[in-house]
């Protein structure tokens, strides 16, 4: 079954025919079912999800430090060091927002990478606005991590914009069961997020290949802002992307989330996060309706109740 994104009015029970997921049934069927409340914080900060990653061999970017205190901004100079290159980020942050990237140096000026220029002052700014919680879920005060920038493998040089592509995978009880590949627009400010301009394009589980896309709730098959080509493209490393989201969800012991992997030109396929509660516009980059791929991988994870929804 196919959904096409058209900007108009769909009957309810015209999506439900095509098998697309609503809110209300992800989230009382899926969500309250197989994640439980006291792991979600396992997902909501970085530094946690950083942790498992590590204890269970998932690469990730580096950490260079971790802000948890105002008072900690006096050391901000000797954290950066001489480094050129690095990215600040909300450990609890949400849609991209807070994410600096510094792409190069000039004396003690910070170069991000759309060009602007940014002081230590700057720096020091956002730092604190960050720590204070405006970036974080619920406002509340934040701690931010430094890391290792990544490096965007050559093969999307094309297909993003004044930022880092990255492939969400949706995994339903340890099983990826979707995926797409989600480009930075000028829209989204250089962010891999939908819901803020990005455009993306569904992935073939089995080929590795990029299909038909999608910005704006729109069908598109170019980039919006480079006019690239977005489908056909097959994605390099796809069966290690694949093992370490499954692996990493089974670490993370939830039954329905997705887990977000950038491909680095230096070191391959790196977690960047993992997300809990992962949104349903998956199901309009690959033009099909979740509900058909969650029966399948439940009739495989419960053979006897093959004939069954996941939760019936």
């Amino acid at each position: 079954m196919n959904i096409m994104p058209t900007g108009l009015w769909v009957w309810p029970w015209s999506l439900r025919k095509n098998g697309v997921l609503g809110i209300n049934e992800r989230n009382l069927s899926y969500l309250f079912e197989l994640n439980s409340r006291s792991l979600y914080r396992f997902a909501d900060d970085k530094i946690l999800t950083k942790e498992i990653c590590k204890k269970k061999g998932i690469p990730v970017p580096q950490t260079y430090a971790v802000i948890n205190r105002f008072g900690d901004l006096r050391n901000l100079e000797r954290i950066i060091g001489e480094r050129r290159e690095f990215v600040i980020k909300p450990a609890n942050g949400t849609g991209g927002r807070g994410v600096l990237v510094i792409v190069g140096r000039n004396g003690s000026l910070f170069e991000m990478a759309k060009g602007q220029m940014m002081s230590l002052s700057d720096l020091k700014y956002h730092i604190s606005t960050t720590l204070s919680g405006l970036y974080s879920l619920g406002e509340r005060s934040d701690s931010v991590i430094v890391e290792r920038r990544i490096v965007p493998h050559p093969l999307f040089e094309k297909l993003a914009v004044a930022g880092t592509p990255d492939i969400r995978i949706l995994l339903f009880r340890g099983s990826p069961v979707i995926a797409m590949l989600r480009l930075p627009t000028l829209a989204s400010k250089g962010r891999a997020n939908l819901h803020q301009g990005a455009a993306a394009a569904g992935i073939d589980l089995k080929t590795a290949q990029t299909l038909g896309g999608v910005c704006r709730n729109r069908a598109i098959t170019v980039h919006p802002d480079t006019g690239a080509a977005i489908g056909g493209i097959t994605i390099p490393a796809w069966d290690r992307m694949l093992e370490t989201a499954k692996k990493l969800s089974e670490a993370m012991k939830m039954g329905y989330i997705g887990v977000d992997i950038v491909l680095d030109a230096h070191h391959g396929p790196v977690v960047l996060e993992v997300n809990a509660r992962p949104g349903l516009s998956v199901q309009i980059a690959n033009r099909s309706g979740l509900l058909p791929r969650l029966k399948i991988a439940n009739a495989q994870s419960f053979p006897e109740n093959s004939h069954k929804t996941a939760f019936q």
